[in-house]
């Protein structure tokens, strides 16, 4: 049995969970994103969870609460506001440097980029999921009589297999 699984919504799913741990990192010296901005935090976290349920929403039909045609509005939303605050920082970030929650954030909105087009283009892959199958017992296997030693041990002969000695004739 052959089970695909799409990959586009795993990629989505993955980066969107990023984007939402980013905002708890440290994105300028040691200010988080909740610290340092006043209404883009509580949109990329908003974003980052409609990514995730549109995930899985693709993932398992059953659980589809977000239109997939909304997908690339979420995540191109997404990679707006991450490279906005990138590029432009906030004033209370009073000058300092970009950390590593700004970065995996921006990693993750380009992850989430990645998923949607794959997600979109129906991109997946195949796992072939079979039985194990058990080994049938074979009669003449079975009814073997166990190995003996009876015979002597062979002696080594001093002539090479590759290069045999011609052997000589009983009439000459």
């Amino acid at each position: 049995m052959t089970r695909r699984f799409d990959i586009g919504p795993i990629v989505l799913g993955l980066g969107s969970i990023l984007v939402l741990v980013a905002l708890f990192l440290s994105w300028y010296g040691s200010l988080s994103a909740w610290d340092t901005f006043e209404l883009a935090d509580v949109l990329l976290a908003a974003l980052a969870v409609a990514a995730i349920v549109a995930a899985v929403g693709l993932l398992t039909p059953d659980a589809d609460y977000l239109d997939r045609r909304a997908v690339p509005w979420v995540v191109g939303a997404t990679l707006v506001l991450v490279a906005a605050q990138v590029l432009n920082p906030p004033p209370a970030a009073g000058g300092r440097d970009l950390e590593i929650g700004a970065w995996l954030a921006f990693g993750g909105s380009i992850a989430m980029v990645i998923g949607a087009l794959l997600s979109l283009a129906r991109v997946s892959f195949a796992v072939a999921v079979e039985g194990r199958d058990r080994r049938q017992r074979v009669a003449a296997v079975d009814n073997r009589p166990p190995p003996t030693e009876s015979g002597a041990p062979v002696s080594r002969s001093s002539s090479s297999l590759l290069h045999p000695q011609p052997e000589e004739s009983e009439g000459t």
